[in-house]
């Protein structure tokens, strides 16, 4: 492997990658494994940030004829990596063919014609690339008018195709290049779903479905201008949604064997890079943090994290892990998951968040509408998305779905709390009872009402977990509770007396102050528990700052969590 001096964080294109002396690693054996395993029409669907887009960037700099790539013997981008070793299928295959490439990433929308609009920018801007159709006398004067609808923009600065020729327009530009080059055209289309997904959210899922699947249809079958396909994307759509009709179609999911090293980074692939940048002892918590898909058999890193990471600890801004997924993504799916689980469901995000795992069938092939219908298919969405992995299967086909990784078992915790903090608010008659509890200095009621919250929220209680984290969920629940409370002002781990505080509470109109200390009872030990938190209030003085704010009347509690269970004492 040629190493690199920069870390490549947030590239995509393969040239930029290869000529501008980044780190890369290698992953061109997927060009000899796709050339070996041909397909009219392949689709890879992994989780996003797993390098789908950079994997199709390489693509097209492979096959396409007229990239700057020079030969293999003169400095080629290819040069020293796996597939240059390959001297008949690079002769054969290398520069050799017409490419049109398009990203469905920005065809996100609220509205169906400003998708369509969209849709016709990318595509127009991809015809574009080809100016020289316009003039060749390989096309006749009717399809070069063709061509040139496809690029006009009008007055607006917008592409205007007419929706007869957007719904053509790939299976058009495929024929126009291989009439152009006398060789079939080679079609990447990245994201290919994404349209999909914010057509479902928006409410104009039927119209965009049925504008995909003339597209695709067009394109895809029975194109004889076609040399081959691929797309990417996080879901698998049901061939009967948008593929209907395509004989020659094969899907690569994460539960595949076959293309599995090609799409994250293998165990071998993150040890080098550590190594490489002097970061080999950051091994078992780069490991801890980002390890633990899945795919076919192999088990996979998220590249996006591990680059991010040691770019962080290039520059020193970090000493720790920290979570990067959480900044590229919604995580709506895990909200609407929280919203739809009965009873049943929250007792196995608990256990899976407690480092278990569950069973449960998955349907890799979905339509859009499949999705909210029931709410094992969400189990699904959650398994391809990468919020779950696989741990095996039963002899029945049943997969053991468990939390890949404490990064992603971080983004759990934090959408549970968000979710336990809606759903707390809904219900005004219980927050009042605790609210009159704590004001009251009512233990006894306090550990009635928190209890009953703790028992509706997901716990954890994962012995590999360290007691400061299982205190931290349980301070976050009653956090969460406190931020309903209006009049209340609160504040978390601020500095009074000699330390922190965990949570403090001034009732201003009453001149009332509360400060608490969260312990988590180890074996269900809550006397000792308790009496440990007080005392810490005590020994640290944890009151000053609620008595220099004119509070009066103070209120010390130690809480004592356990599992579903909690014990309260005042003094």
């Amino acid at each position: 492997m040629t190493m690199q001096t920069k870390l490549p964080t947030g590239i995509e294109n393969f040239m930029e990658m290869r000529t501008g002396g980044f780190y890369y690693v290698d992953k061109t054996g997927l060009i000899k494994t796709l050339l070996e395993n041909p397909g009219k029409v392949n689709l890879f669907t992994r989780p996003r940030r797993f390098g789908k887009t950079l994997n199709m960037s390489m693509l097209k700099y492979f096959f396409e004829t007229s990239s700057d790539i020079m030969p293999l013997d003169n400095g080629s981008i290819f040069n020293g990596l796996e597939i240059s070793k390959e001297k008949e299928l690079c002769s054969k295959y290398m520069g050799k063919f017409p490419v049109i490439s398009i990203s469905l990433k920005n065809a996100a929308s609220d509205s169906f014609s400003s998708a369509k609009e969209m849709l016709c920018s990318i595509i127009g801007q991809e015809a574009l690339r080809f100016p020289f159709l316009s003039e060749s006398d390989r096309l006749s004067e009717t399809e070069r008018r063709q061509y040139n609808a496809m690029i006009y923009v009008g007055s607006d600065g917008v592409f205007s195709m007419k929706d007869s020729l957007l719904k053509n327009s790939l299976l058009l530009l495929t024929r126009f290049l291989q009439k152009h080059y006398e060789q079939k055209t080679i079609l990447l289309i990245d994201e290919y779903d994404v349209p999909l997904d914010y057509a479902y959210r928006s409410g104009y899922y039927d119209n965009m479905i049925g504008l995909v699947r003339t597209l695709f249809g067009a394109a895809f079958k029975t194109n004889d201008s076609l040399e081959f396909a691929v797309l990417t994307g996080c879901l698998r759509i049901s061939k009967e949604s948008i593929f209907t009709g395509l004989n020659n179609f094969k899907v690569y999911t994460v539960k595949d064997v076959r293309y599995n090293e090609y799409f994250g980074f293998t165990d071998a692939e993150v040890r080098q890079i550590l190594e490489y940048y002097g970061f080999l002892d950051q091994y078992g918590a780069v490991k801890e943090w980002y390890d633990g898909y899945l795919f076919g058999s192999l088990g996979i890193y998220c590249p996006w994290d591990v680059i991010n990471y040691c770019g962080d600890l290039r520059d020193g801004s970090v000493t720790e892990p920290q979570n990067y997924w959480v900044n590229t993504s919604s995580n709506d799916i895990i909200r609407r998951f929280l919203s739809r689980a009965d009873a049943a469901a929250r007792d196995e995000i608990e256990l899976l968040i407690n480092g278990g795992h569950v069973k449960k069938m998955v349907h890799q092939e979905l339509t859009y509408r499949d999705l909210d219908s029931d709410i094992d298919n969400l189990w699904s969405i959650l398994f391809t998305t990468g919020y779950l992995t696989q741990d095996g299967e039963d002899e029945e086909g049943i997969s053991f779905l468990a939390i890949p990784n404490r990064e992603i078992r971080w983004i759990y915790v934090q959408q549970i709390r968000k979710w336990f903090k809606d759903e707390s608010r809904k219900d005004t008659r219980k927050l009042e009872n605790l609210r009159r509890a704590f004001e009251g200095n009512d233990t006894v009621a306090i550990e009635k009402e928190f209890a009953s919250y703790l028992r509706k929220t997901i716990s954890i209680r994962d012995t590999s977990v360290k007691k400061e984290m299982k205190e931290n969920f349980y301070h976050g629940v009653l956090l969460g509770l406190f931020g309903n409370m209006d009049g209340w002002k609160v504040k978390s781990n601020a500095e009074s007396g000699d330390g922190y505080s965990d949570i403090s509470v001034e009732v201003e109109d009453q001149e009332i102050g509360i400060v608490i200390e969260l312990k988590y009872a180890e074996n269900a030990a809550f006397d000792s528990a308790c009496r440990e938190a007080l005392e810490q209030i005590h020994d640290n003085h944890y009151e000053e700052a609620l008595a220099d704010d004119g509070m009066t009347t103070i209120y010390r509690y130690g809480i004592a969590c356990y599992k579903k269970r909690c014990r309260v004492v005042s003094g």
